[in-house]
């Protein structure tokens, strides 16, 4: 029966090859354009039923800028790229537009993330015989039990994004999650997100700069950043504001993007690399892990503990597999995007902007293999019991 079938589906193939040789190349050129936009509706349909029953994510049609008018999303995108330096090692130019430009990538990017990756926006080592989603949860949940999460503590997600660490996290402690995010469209995102999941009783989100948090000193009993904190021009401005807004004794807790002790500031390879995961993840440079450390300790914190969670493991799977597992995902998402842009279902540039998180994607990978690069140095601080602010 499969021989049978396998045969008269190759028949089939070999039919419409034969007929579309025939056409002209406008006609070939029109076929292949409807069957594009077929496929887009098709793979629409199928994700709006998904989105339906979960309200998890926008449907391949509903693809937008975030925050940012349609009209004025390829302006955008093309100041942002703008923004960054044509040298080696450049990063953003001018420091001072670091938490603007972090807003406009966030709105560019966050429906892309949601619709390609999902609501948690960071990366985790793969557990044995636990699959992708189960890792997450896990990289996630090691952060609840590292700040001794209990049912009536107040807990800060400094860059919370769309709160998908934030969900995992207030759940499985009981303690209240307060996120604060840059990017008021994000805020809304997790809103939904919190209500849908009925989490909207252990958390809280607004919107606001993490260099300056619009919250009273000493608020929370613990605090946390995944893969945040590498967003702010520098480092010391951010830790400072977090050591503010925590009680003394308080444990916060980050993993941070850094260059790690392979990476070699004289290998132009590696200099690319990083350059090129700065351009297309909104960074104004990468900080090594050191300075990492430095820096939190410049501001009052003690250093608790210090671990690159990317290769601690010997068992472990590499973060960066789920990029290179998804390579045949992003060229189909990166055909439904280009089959929007075309038809002007998305906005103009936003096919720019999934560009760049394609290629970006590659330079990631390069930069666990080389291991030059880490997302998830884990670094562990403690605000003093007898700080002062």
């Amino acid at each position: 029966m499969a021989s049978s079938v396998q045969t008269a589906v190759t028949q089939a193939v070999g039919q419409v090859k034969d007929q579309f040789s025939k056409l002209t190349p406008n006609q070939q050129y029109a076929v292949a354009i409807a069957g594009g936009l077929s496929t887009v509706y098709l793979l629409s349909q199928l994700g709006g039923k998904r989105e339906a029953s979960s309200a998890s994510k926008p449907s391949s049609f509903e693809l937008t800028g975030g925050s940012i008018a349609k009209g004025n999303v390829k302006k955008e995108f093309q100041a942002y790229a703008a923004s960054f330096g044509k040298e080696a090692g450049d990063g953003i130019v001018d420091r001072s537009k670091t938490v603007h430009l972090v807003d406009v990538f966030y709105s560019l990017v966050t429906d892309m993330y949601e619709w390609g990756w999902g609501q948690s926006f960071h990366f985790s080592p793969k557990l044995p015989g636990k699959d992708l989603r189960s890792s997450e949860a896990a990289h996630e949940a090691r952060i609840a039990a590292t700040l001794n999460l209990a049912p009536g503590m107040k807990c800060l997600d400094c860059g919370c994004g769309v709160g998908g660490p934030m969900r995992t996290i207030a759940s499985t402690s009981g303690a209240h999650v307060t996120g604060i995010t840059i990017n008021e469209y994000q805020v809304s995102r997790a809103k939904h997100h919190n209500k849908q999941q009925n989490v909207s009783d252990l958390t809280n989100v607004v919107r606001g700069d993490f260099l300056n948090m619009p919250f009273e000193s000493r608020t929370f009993d613990a605090a946390y950043a995944i893969e945040a904190t590498c967003h702010a021009p520098q480092l010391e401005l951010v830790y400072a504001e977090i050591y503010r807004v925590l009680k003394p004794g308080a444990l916060f807790v980050s993993y941070e993007w850094v260059s790690t002790s392979d990476f070699n500031r004289s290998d132009p390879e590696h200099v690319k690399i990083i350059d090129e995961i700065n351009f297309g993840n909104g960074l104004p440079e990468m900080r090594t892990w050191l300075e990492a450390e430095t820096a939190g300790k410049f501001v009052g914190f003690e250093l608790v503990n210090s671990l690159d969670l990317a290769t601690c493991s010997s068992v472990a799977g590499p973060w960066w597999d789920r990029l290179k597992m998804g390579k045949y995902t992003h060229q189909c998402n990166q055909a439904i995007v280009n089959t929007l842009d075309f038809f002007g279902i998305a906005p103009a540039g936003l096919k720019e902007v999934h560009h760049m998180l394609v290629d970006v994607a590659k330079s990631l990978v390069r930069g666990g293999e080389t291991n030059v690069f880490s997302p998830m140095h884990f670094l562990v601080f403690r605000k003093p019991l007898d700080a002062t602010n």
